[in-house]
């Protein structure tokens, strides 16, 4: 059956037929036939989710602005539809061309987190595509991976012809290139190919690099062949100005998770969060001109019709210009009943008092982070951040006139105790009590949610062991009993899904064969009514790995980590450095206030100069 006469005869019969249309404003249909080079971009979740995806629609809207270059979109249909393709031996298909992801010269996955990762396996089996990469030839689409887990691939390495690490608006163009020459002279077979491409700048091929483990299960080492580079180093986009992309957005045809246009004002953090792989990764920060920014998103709103700016960031009140900037901008948006709204913020009054500025068109939420309630693990963690601080805010809040609060904390962190989680309860009562600057704060309603640790790689708590799941569950218990009150929601992530994160984002190679059979029984992870730890126990258990090992061991510094050929630009001594101070409780500054701090992600600057 075809892909058409398919859509036509099954749409109907799912849920949210819009995910599988392709005919959305501003969706690109280049002619298949004549493009030399053929993009499908995937993101391996739902629609609604991949279509919030920036880094996916930046890179859509470049490859398409090419002359000799086409890019489809893809995401993971909901189950309905999968059950139907397979039903009716339909492969999964670009949205805009409808062709079988088998014809695309290139499959570009996002790696945006670690519980997609059955997802990128039942992508691949609902393609028809060879899941190894070994096992693959010349017909067969590149299978190319980027994004925050590119950082540490191991796990589904083998899955991938090669990554991408680092930013990307630059390497796919050097790939297209790459791609186009290799169709066109058919001079080199799929693994001499290969081979070229790890010439390029930050460009990981799996296959060249060989694992060999001791017999405690610790790596003995990693290998490069000859000519791979070892380690591999990040893409690094150092003017964002010539790069203001997305310009025309695809507009979802339903509902997506982030209903609104972004535009980014920079890239990088320099905080310090210990916990933060993000903060680690994307440095150094790199800001965008505050001209071009209003001029882009005056072109995004017009060319979209959307009703929500978004000035976006990993901390947007960090840019320097971002009270004349997103003033400018929401006075002008007013007009046109658009809202500004920044969706990242420090945790302090500048912050709300930001915020409140944007409120002209709809009252928009406000989320603060404090991320520990002891001022002990905000110390470890490096949040610079007091309780008072944090009152400050929420009183500079009421006073604005909101009455709806987020409120989110971390718990499981190294060096933890039931007295630093008993401070969580401890903090939202006393806002509760004194939010109003000492009075209480009458129909104040917070919701608190708390998310569990994950050492990720790149950070400098990637050496700490994670905490169990029944120890996570007493924390709850505390927590639940101690917020028993009126006008608090207490929330949490699942224990469970945030262990089997754990396992997987440290994991090396050994994990494949586990995340396979996962995925293969069912398990899309990163939905509740879907994922079940038993069947990943059983996985875990067929291929002789313990859990535990995975995420309940501290490392030691000389210990050889899956992701230590991988560069992220960071240097490991700094990061041990950091680890030391967060179990000594102290501070390290932000950069862009006082000096270098010699992490190495400046060139010229610090330990990689």
């Amino acid at each position: 059956m075809g892909i058409d006469v398919f859509l036509e005869y099954e749409l109907l019969g799912v849920s949210h037929p819009g995910r599988y249309l392709g005919t959305e404003v501003n969706a690109r249909n280049k002619p298949f036939s004549e493009a030399s080079v053929r993009w499908a971009l995937i993101y391996p979740d739902v629609y609604e989710i991949g279509m919030s995806n920036l880094g996916l629609s930046i890179l859509y809207e470049i490859i398409n602005d090419t002359t000799e270059a086409m890019a489809d979109r893809a995401y993971l249909p909901w189950v309905d539809m999968q059950e139907r393709l397979l039903e009716c031996g339909v492969p999964l298909f670009g949205l805009e061309s409808r062709r079988p992801l088998a014809s695309f010269d290139i499959l570009g996955i996002t790696l945006q987190h670690e519980l997609t990762y059955t997802n990128v396996v039942r992508i691949l089996d609902l393609a028809g595509i060879p899941l190894l990469a070994r096992e693959r030839d010349e017909v067969c689409p590149l299978v190319i991976g980027g994004g925050p887990g590119a950082f540490n691939p191991e796990p589904i390495a083998e899955l991938f012809d090669f990554l991408v690490l680092g930013d990307g608006e630059e390497a796919v163009l050097e790939i297209t290139d790459a791609v186009r020459n290799w169709k066109q002279e058919k001079t080199l077979d799929r693994s001499d190919f290969l081979r070229q491409c790890a010439s390029i700048p930050g460009i990981y091929v799996p296959s060249l690099y060989k694992f060999a483990y001791r017999a405690d299960g610790t790596i003995d080492s990693i290998t490069a062949e000859a000519g791979a580079p070892n380690p591999v180093k990040k893409r690094l986009l150092s003017d964002l100005d010539g790069w203001l992309y997305p310009r025309r957005p695809v507009v979802p045809l339903i509902e997506a998770v982030h209903d609104r246009v972004s535009v980014e004002l920079f890239r990088g953090c320099t905080r310090g969060c210990r916990f933060c792989q993000a903060g680690m990764i994307y440095r150094p920060v790199r800001e965008r001109d505050g001209r071009l920014l209003a001029n882009w998103a005056r072109e995004l709103v017009a060319n979209t019709g959307c009703d929500e700016l978004s000035l976006t960031s990993l901390n947007s009140a960090d840019y320097t210009s971002i009270l004349s900037l997103s003033e400018e901008l929401a006075m002008e948006m007013e007009s046109r009943h658009v809202a500004v709204s920044v969706p990242s913020l420090r945790t302090d009054s500048f912050s709300v008092q930001l915020a409140s500025r944007l409120r002209r068109v709809k009252q928009t939420g406000l989320t603060l982070a404090p991320e520990a309630g002891s001022a002990r693990m905000r110390a470890s963690i490096n949040k610079g951040v007091s309780e008072e601080d944090l009152m400050r805010a929420v009183a500079a809040a009421y006073g604005e006139g909101w009455r709806k609060l987020k409120l989110y904390f971390m718990i499981g962190l190294p060096s933890e105790g039931e007295e630093d989680v008993e401070e969580i309860w401890r903090v939202v009562r006393r806002i509760m009590r004194e939010g109003d600057s000492g009075a209480p704060a009458k129909g104040l309603k917070l919701s608190v949610s708390i998310s569990t640790f994950v050492p990720k790689p790149h950070t400098p708590l990637q050496w700490a062991a994670q905490m169990t799941p029944p120890e996570i569950a007493r924390r709850h218990f505390i927590l639940k009993e101690g917020l028993r009150m009126k006008g608090v929601t207490l929330r949490w992530h699942s224990r469970e899904m945030s262990y089997l994160e754990g396992i997987i984002s440290r994991g090396d190679r050994r994990l494949l064969p586990a995340v396979i059979s996962a995925s293969r029984q069912g398990c899309l992870d990163g939905w509740g009514e879907f994922f079940s730890w038993r069947r990943w126990e059983e996985a875990l258990a067929t291929e002789g790995l313990n859990p535990a090992w995975y995420a309940e061991r501290e490392r030691p510094f000389d210990e050889i980590l899956p992701w230590d050929h991988l560069h992220c630009g960071v240097e490991r001594d700094y990061l041990w450095e950091e680890y030391r101070k967060a179990g000594e409780g102290e501070s390290t500054p932000d950069c862009r206030i006082r000096d270098c701090t010699f992490c190495g992600a400046c060139p010229g600057k610090g330990a990689s100069a």
